[in-house]
């Protein structure tokens, strides 16, 4: 009865930001910023480049209800820290990523874009891993897929399956209309004060709606002083679509100077708005009006509900409607019309009267209906006597209709639509003077409170109501837009839901085919109406289909899947049946007693709403139901909300006002009505009370057997339960049965004369409910409340035979809830007997064992109680561990009782637990009457005890062993069973050897080539602890958890389980039959002292060297305001602890640390080895950040053999020799000994005979080759019949971090393994090393030959043609570290350059990881260098240099990954746009393989269209040295000594003017301007004689005619 959903848990959000891909823009210094909610974490900057490598991890810690936290947006942001702008965004919610298979997405690829910008397309790609972890959910870290699957960006987006790769922009319009019914936020104080002051009395509210979606925020106007606010304004979203956020919250908002209060909020779910089918839709709703639900309408100034107006939690009344439209437009980016922005628009829009489209216009809602609803209370028992004696009423609402607190509406006065104008008041507010008056039109005023009663005593922790023949009724007219179509639907989908198992379910799928046929033309139908009746049907149609084939296929062995299907069908069902427009809102039933409100309870409106048709009738509509009422808000957390409230069985009828003359049909009969007005006219009117005549009288028989796994109320974690048992008015109770959690009440309880009212047959068919409350009997004080079940009983009326096949009843289990959780099961079975006429004479007799005399208590009767036979339980007592003190004392002398069904046995006293907690006597038995029936075997209880002076006994701590059947000896089917467990198990193999590549030379093999080998091949490196593969190491010593203390009360109780467990006892059980089979008395064999367990080790203490290897820990919780950690190791065995706090990590949330330990001890006293991280502070102490547990007694003990790992080969040195002292051929012939078979047989040819079963070796190995053969005999041990089990394999196990400040949510993981060697035998070699690899130094050499068809920037001033000024600059590790860059070559006129210039990168690397090692300081104030590794990555740009300017960007080559990079091209021509575009296709190179390689390159840079374009081409050479040979052969860099480089033939152009000026003028005239010189001497030539010629000509003429 406790709500779940507003309560807060703790969610853990990591995020890796691993790298970054094709950012769009030149030369920048990319950061990314994680953004959930509120918080923001940044990485580190990465300097001039496109294609930042991050790996850098952030956690999110959350203390936040589930909805809260699903809502929250997640927003990985890169923006250039050098221009300051955002490049582009990724937006998803929490949710998605937790509705994800493992609640994460692995190595991803986010798709950026630009929010600013929607026309600009992919703005580049963040590679992330993202996880949401929830209190007691853990991790599974995919298996990493090679570099190349990753590197295919398309194939691994960040999106949900079934979401496209390209999601195109879309805008969300969500139209506003009005509201109504909004509540009154002014006291009568308030409004009086503000009338004396301002002589005015308006509304005090002020709403408004705001809207938030995808992480951004819309909001209308604010209407001033309002109650029926009319905005006709539209919000619009610009999002992706299909949007990665599931919900759109929409809020009316009271707007207040000092702060806004929400009103009520109002969930959009996307999914159940559209269909992304073939056949689907997009989002589409309404217009229609959403109910808005939260807190009481009562105004007080501070209320206590506000959370529930947030939409947190449900809803405890009726708050306002909303009508409301959305629709979703998809944006054609390319069209010059849109909007680049995503910023939220609001804007107007017509009023919805005055639209002109069909469906919309007048009747936009729908016509609106007179419903009437009626109930009758016919029964209030089960009222917590917290509330007090006085007098008790009950109010019905539903919208504003029927509330004491506002002006109860009546009918619209307008006969229009109630879409009538805006300034027609909406519904004039009439105020009926009395609740019995008649309005003038002959109508009756609705009813809509019980009267008030004082309850009466039914015993300590109830009251109820005495209503007994005389039940009261409530009834109320209201006024609703006639959407009941959509209830219809949604009731028909419950129908077949409910129905899914039948044979029904066909012929109702075929009748709503018709029935929704039948109505297309309904008023106020919207489009989402008519897309979700299609979507509908096609579901129904595909489901019928599956149905059926799925009917004819089941067979034994698919039933499992066939049910799993059905279980996706009913999702499906409920999933459909969810209307997300409203129409009727749902009924609220509320208690109040003297006028104050004290619990509700709510009922969906579809539940009982009419139909004419059968199909289409709410379930509950006619029905008797019992309603349970519950505390509103936060007050239904924790105990408070699991006491009810209150219990009523409650008939209710909602339809129309003229479909009402059948709706008292469904009350039990036998009543006369009692009218509230008498005279003439008032036939019609609805009783105010009913008055039953008829009364049937019954016997109740409640048989509680047991309870087992009950809840631990005490401090010393047990109870003294006893059981109350309620039906109706009555109640009783079972005896106390004094500390246990699995009480044997084997009691009868009988409830005479119960009187039920109503037809005998009806109460045959529906009898009322029985309630089960289980109670902690304390000696002061009040009971408390252990756990509540409910059942019905099996009637039997008096003319009816008892018999078979319903009687006597069956035991069965009932679930104990207490609030969300379970808290046990109840065994018991119940009876309702009708006393006919020949009274109780007439009943069946009970006959109770006649051998028990318990006084006044029966026992169960023969007949139910279950058949017993004899059983034998043998115990091995092996020892205690890890006790804590008890009261503040040591537990010193401890003894262990077991007991079972009243019999039991005590264990050896341990006469000194410090010195040695074993038991001296093994083995003990003792003998039990048990039920045959193996489901009803009653829990084992185990408890220990400390025997302190005086006599006195201390409880320590208990443990209930629920089910007995994994302990039950089954001889027959043994075998069978143990080959099937070895052959389940998938055979692995060490990939040491296998794994490596032919021409490795085995010098240079080490651990962790083994290592890294077997994790590309999945093999021995478990991402699990080794004990869930090996069930625990429990197959003969079992440990049993001991508890003591109170259960927690919180949500999870397995997190408050961790607090009470107080040691552990180790042992286990065996049980069987007596007297014994011949065969199992031939098992029982030699020892007879032993009982069934033979072949088991002595428990004396024993010394052990244990040696731990810590490999490396991953995804550490940072620990420090930086978000890293500085971790170091923290062993802790017995007394024995080591802290190697002087080789701590700097700053690494992924150390590797490589480091073994050894620690001696000695079992039984050292058993648990914990091994922690912890954080290195300079200052203060140092902090946990999580710690593994590791039982070291049960893997040294299993016959799984865990104490030295089976490596796949055999070899005497190197990094894989054989660590175990004992040799392979040692540990056959023992286990063959151990295992009763006979000593293995080696044979010439690598032959080996064990137990009939042949096993061949290599044969080409010389030395040892026994041993060889022994060893495949081990690795297949599992194979044996009989004795066979899977051997531990050589391997290295992750285990999670835990830390106890965060129960249940991993802080990191850590990867080791734990060798164990007795100390009498021989001494083993030395440790493994597996120090963590030192980087090799390599030095790789770059020479820059040319460059051509370079970009031409600049501009010449005199002759304004194009140039540029080339340089070459290239980087290994990072801009800061290592750039160099070659000289310029001036002014190349067609982008060719000669540089003949030589780079020389020293880099140290680790060739496993393929990462380069960097050690730096983070900043001048760093204590200590931190080391980062990062991609062997070499990065060439060209630039123009420029003198009075920054210099130009102008191409880059696209990364080259070292080990993977597409070939140069031979010659300049053939080096084309094609080797960057399609990369993959390209012969690839791998340097550190290839040394040396030389060809072309091109350069690429994005134009103004985003596409990629060819700025340059580059001929290089690469070389690649170790550190050694360098340092034998050096070279100078540029083209300095040693070895210099010959100097670039360049041509005469490229110097520069203002240095030569004659230079520059000589080339200017004869090079580039020779012949235009030439012209222009001609030109002036030409000028010249023309001019002359012009100018004499005058004078030569007159001269010529003058004759002279």
């Amino acid at each position: 009865i406790e709500p779940g959903a507003g309560r807060p848990m703790d969610f853990q959000i990591s995020v890796t930001v691993i790298e970054c891909r094709q950012l769009v823009g030149l030369n920048m210094d990319p950061v990314v910023c994680v953004e959930i909610g509120d918080e923001k974490k940044y990485t580190s900057m990465k300097e001039s480049t496109n294609c930042p490598y991050y790996n850098e991890y952030f956690v999110f810690d959350f203390h936040l209800p589930p909805d809260v936290i699903f809502d929250k947006i997640l927003k990985l942001s890169v923006s250039s820290f050098s221009i300051g702008t955002v490049v582009g965004t990724f937006k998803m919610d929490v949710g998605t990523v937790y509705s994800q298979a493992d609640h994460q997405f692995y190595h991803k690829w986010a798709i950026l874009c630009d929010p600013d910008d929607i026309t600009a397309g992919c703005k580049g790609y963040v590679k992330c891993d993202i996880a949401v972890v929830a209190k007691g959910d853990n991790i599974k870290t995919p298996h990493k897929a090679n570099e190349t699957d990753e590197d295919d960006i398309e194939g691994n987006l960040l999106l949900p399956e079934g979401v496209p790769a390209e999601r195109q922009w879309a805008r969300f319009y969500l139209k506003i209309y009005r509201a109504e019914g909004l509540p009154k936020m002014n006291t009568s104080i308030m409004a009086n004060v503000k009338k004396a002051f301002i002589g005015e009395n308006k509304d005090l509210i002020d709403p408004y709606v705001q809207v938030q979606f995808a992480g951004q925020k819309g909001k209308t106007s604010v209407q001033k002083s309002c109650y029926e606010p009319i905005w006709n304004e539209q919000i619009v979203f610009t999002e992706q679509f299909p949007p990665l956020c599931k919900r759109m919250k929409v809020q009316i908002r009271d707007s207040d100077k000092v702060n806004d209060v929400a009103l009520g909020t109002h969930f959009i779910d996307l999914r159940k708005i559209s269909n992304d089918g073939d056949k689907g839709f997009l989002p589409t709703l309404g217009p229609a009006w959403v109910n808005m639900y939260g807190s009481t309408r009562s105004y007080t100034l501070m209320d206590e509900y506000q959370d529930l107006n947030e939409g947190l939690g449900e809803g405890v009344s009726f708050r306002a409607r909303l009508l409301v439209s959305l629709a979703v437009e998809i944006l054609d980016t390319s069209s010059p019309e849109v909007m680049c922005s995503t910023e939220v628009q609001v804007e107007g829009v017509p009023n919805i009267s005055d639209v002109s489209d069909p469906w919309i216009g007048e009747n936009a809602a729908g016509k609106i209906e007179e419903f009437f609803l009626f109930g009758a209370f016919l029964e209030a028992t089960m009222i917590d006597r917290k509330i007090g004696d006085k007098p008790i009423n009950f109010e019905v609402t539903i919208g504003n209709y029927g509330s004491e607190v506002d002006d109860t509406p009546t009918k619209p006065k307008s006969k229009k639509s109630k879409k009538g104008d805006g300034d027609d008041e909406e519904s004039e507010l009439i105020q009926g003077s009395s609740d019995e008056e008649v309005t003038d039109d002959g109508e009756l005023v609705s009813v809509s409170t019980t009267p008030p009663m004082k309850p009466v005593i039914t015993d300590r922790n109830y009251f109820h109501l005495p209503y007994f023949e005389r039940k009261p009724c409530i009834y109320i007219k209201s006024w609703w837009q006639d959407q009941r179509r959509r209830l219809y639907n949604a009731n028909i989908i419950d129908n077949i839901a409910d129905k899914l198992v039948s044979d029904h379910f066909f012929n109702l799928i075929n009748s709503i085919l018709q029935l929704a046929n039948k109505d297309q033309n309904q008023s106020g139908k919207t489009k989402l109406d008519r897309e979700r009746l299609k979507s509908c049907m096609r579901e129904l149609e595909n489901m019928s289909q599956q149905a059926k084939t799925m009917r004819t296929q089941v067979k034994k062995k698919t039933v499992k899947d066939k049910f799993k299907q059905a279980q996706i069908f009913l999702q499906k069902l409920r999933f459909l049946a969810d209307e997300p427009q409203h129409s009727v809102p749902d009924i609220y039933i509320w208690m109040i007693s003297n006028g104050k409100r004290i619990a509700y309870a709510r009922v969906p409106s579809k539940d009982i709403l009419y139909s004419n048709v059968e199909e289409e009738t709410g379930k509950d509509c006619g029905k008797v139901k019992t309603i349970f009422f519950k505390l509103p808000g936060k007050k239904g957390f924790g105990p408070a909300g699991w006491t009810v409230q209150a219990k009523t069985e409650m008939y209710l009828w909602l339809g129309l006002n003229r479909q009402r003359k059948d709706f008292l049909s469904g009350l039990p009969n036998g009543f006369e009505e009692n009218k509230a007005v008498k005279g003439p006219g008032m036939q019609s009117a609805p009783p105010i009370s009913l008055i039953y005549t008829m009364k049937q009288i019954f016997q109740l028989r409640v048989h509680l057997y047991q309870a087992r796994s009950l809840f631990a109320a005490d401090s010393t974690g047990l109870s003294d339960p006893f059981a109350r048992v309620f039906f109706s008015t009555h109640s009783q109770v079972t005896e106390i049965l004094n500390e246990t959690l699995c009480p044997t009440w084997d009691q009868l309880l009988v409830f005479d004369n119960v009187e039920l009212y109503g037809e005998a047959c009806e109460l045959r068919d529906d009898p009322p409910i029985i309630v089960i409350e289980i109670y902690d009997q304390d000696t002061v004080g009040k009971a408390d409340f252990m756990g509540r079940t409910f059942a019905k009983p099996i009637t039997k009326m008096s003319d009816e035979h008892y018999g078979p096949p319903r009687f006597p009843p069956q035991l069965e289990y009932y679930q104990v809830y207490r609030g969300n959780c379970t808290a046990g099961e109840m065994l018991a079975a119940f009876e309702l007997l009708q006393i006919g006429p020949g009274g109780k004479a007439d009943l069946p007799p009970i006959d109770g064992p006649t051998d028990m005399d318990r006084g006044p208590i029966l026992p169960v009767p023969i007949g139910i109680r279950p058949v017993l036979s004899k059983y034998r339980i043998e115990v091995l007592f092996w020892g205690l561990r890890d006790l804590k003190r008890v009261n503040l004392a040591q537990v010193d002398r401890p003894r262990v009782d077991i007991e079972c069904a009243g019999k039991g046995i005590q264990s050896a006293l341990i006469q000194n637990y410090k010195k040695n907690p074993n038991f001296s006597t093994l083995v003990k038995w003792f003998e039990v009457d048990l039920p045959e029936n193996e489901l009803l075997h009653p829990p084992l209880n185990i408890r220990v005890v400390d025997c302190r002076a005086f006599g006195r006994y201390t409880l320590v701590g208990s443990h209930a062993v629920t089910s007995l059947r994994k302990f039950i000896y089954r001889p027959s089917d043994k075998s069978p069973d143990d080959e099937k467990d070895g052959k389940g198990k998938k055979k692995r193999k060490k990939g040491g050897e296998e794994a490596e590549e032919e021409e490795l030379d085995e010098s240079m093999l080490d651990w962790w080539s083994k290592y890294f080998a077997s994790i590309e091949t999945l093999m021995e490196v478990r991402t699990k602890e080794l004990e869930n593969e090996f069930e625990h190491f429990e197959d003969w010593l079992h440990t049993f958890n001991l508890y003591r203390g109170k259960s927690g009360d919180d949500d999870e109780q397995n997190a408050s389980d961790e607090d009470r467990l107080i040691g552990k006892f180790k042992g286990s059980l065996c049980m069987y039959k007596v007297p014994m089979s011949d065969d199992m008395g031939r098992e029982m064999g030699i020892d007879s002292n032993m009982g069934m367990f033979q072949n088991i080790p002595h428990n004396d203490p024993i010394n052990i060297l244990v040696r731990v290897y810590v490999i490396r820990a991953t995804d550490l919780h940072p620990a420090d305001i930086n978000g890293k950690a500085d971790p170091y190791i923290a062993i802790k065995l017995g007394k024995t602890e080591i802290k190697d706090k002087e080789n701590y990590i700097s700053k690494q949330l992924n150390p590797v640390f490589g480091k073994s330990f050894d620690i001696e001890a000695t079992f039984p006293m050292d058993s648990s080895l914990t091994v922690s991280i912890y954080d290195w502070d300079l200052v203060g102490t140092d902090d946990l950040i999580g710690e593994t547990k590791i039982d070291l007694e049960n893997r040294y003990y299993t016959k799984h053999r865990a104490t030295c790992g089976i490596t796949a080969s055999y070899a005497i040195h190197g990094y894989n020799v054989w660590r175990d002292p004992m040799k392979p051929t040692h540990i056959l012939a023992k286990l063959c000994k151990d295992g009763k078979l006979d000593p293995p047989q080696y044979g010439p040819g690598g032959r080996v005979k064990v137990a009939n079963r042949v096993y061949t070796g290599p044969t080409e190995i010389e030395d040892e080759n026994d041993e060889h053969l022994a060893l495949a005999v081990l690795n297949h041990w599992e194979d044996m019949p009989r004795v066979g089990c899977k051997l531990v394999p050589e391997h290295v196990e992750t285990r999670p971090l835990l830390n106890p400040d965060k129960p249940g949510i991993e802080q990191g993981r850590i990867e080791m393994w734990v060798d164990m060697f007795p100390k009498d035998m021989p001494a083993p070699g030395p440790a493994l090393d597996i120090s963590p690899r030192k980087p090799k130094k390599f030095e790789l050499r770059v020479i820059i030959w040319n460059t051509d068809e370079v970009v031409l920037e600049d501009d010449d001033i005199f002759t304004g043609e194009k140039s540029s000024d080339i340089f070459v600059r290239g980087w290994l590790k990072g801009q800061q570290e290592d750039k160099q860059d070659t000289d310029v070559h001036y002014h190349s006129l067609t982008g060719e350059g000669n540089f003949n210039w030589r780079f020389i990168y020293p880099f140290d690397y680790l060739m496993a990881e393929e990462k380069i090692v960097i050690s730096k300081k983070e900043s001048m104030f760093s204590w200590d260098e931190t080391e980062y590794k990062i991609p062997a990555r070499l990065n060439i740009q060209v630039w123009d240099a420029d003198h009075f300017s920054a210099d130009d960007f102008l191409g880059m080559k696209l990364h080259w990954n070292l080990n993977r990079f597409p070939r140069g091209a031979k010659t300049a021509k053939q080096c084309t746009i094609d080797m960057v575009l399609n990369e993959q296709e390209m012969p690839m190179v791998n340097i550190f393989k290839q040394k040396r390689i030389k060809g072309w390159w091109p350069f690429v840079a994005r134009d103004e269209n985003d596409e990629l374009e060819i700025t340059g081409k580059v001929e290089a050479e690469l070389h690649l040295m170790t550190g050694e040979e360098a340092e034998k052969s050096p070279v100078g860099e540029g083209r300095n000594e040693p070895e210099p480089l010959e100097k670039p033939n360049r041509p005469d152009t490229t110097f520069l003017w203002f240095i030569t000026p004659l230079k520059a003028i000589k080339h200017l005239v004869c090079n580039q301007y020779k012949w235009l010189v030439i012209k222009i001497v001609l030109a002036l030539l030409l000028l010249a004689i023309v001019a002359l010629f012009l100018y004499s000509m005058p004078g030569y003429m007159a001269k010529k005619l003058l004759g002279v």
